[in-house]
């Protein structure tokens, strides 16, 4: 496909659905991919919705599913901005600056760090269950919930 400059995120909507056929594209409270059900979930009132949907369809081709640790989420996520960011952009003629991916990339590792720290002594623990962390220091253990779109939650145990 020749890259073109796409005027409005309603023309790339229907461009990806065009393109991805086996994708559904919903709109919905906030962007994300659901792998089970092949959808991309977009909101038209968040900003920089076009690098995101581009990056929630990068999730898709990437056959993105679950991850067992914490630590694999942002690797995904990275791997979906990496190729947002690269071949999805230049397709479809929609330059992605650093400055986005990075900053939602901070509230992954932002999400990451709170998981982490030991609601016990504030240090940072390390992950020994898919929702199970102990601390290092003062070798307690604590349950977090799934949080990704929600508060976090720590639970001491």
């Amino acid at each position: 496909m020749v890259a073109t400059i796409m005027p409005s995120i309603d023309l790339l909507i229907k461009t990806l659905v065009h393109d991805f056929p086996s994708v559904t594209f919903h709109e919905g409270e906030h962007f994300s991919w659901a792998p089970s059900t092949k959808t991309v979930s977009f909101c038209l009132s968040e900003p920089h919705g076009a690098e995101r949907l581009l990056h929630e369809v990068a999730h898709a081709k990437l056959a993105h599913k679950g991850y067992e640790r914490d630590i694999d989420l942002i690797a995904m996520e990275r791997d979906a901005w990496q190729l947002a960011r690269t071949t999805l952009s230049e397709t479809y003629g929609l330059p992605i600056a650093s400055d986005v991916v990075e900053t939602h990339m901070d509230t992954y590792r932002d999400w990451l760090h709170a998981r982490s720290t030991c609601p016990h002594c504030t240090a940072t623990g390390m992950q020994i269950g898919k929702k199970t962390y102990k601390c290092v220091a003062c070798l307690k253990t604590w349950d977090v919930n799934e949080a990704r779109v929600c508060a976090l939650r720590r639970y001491k145990k």
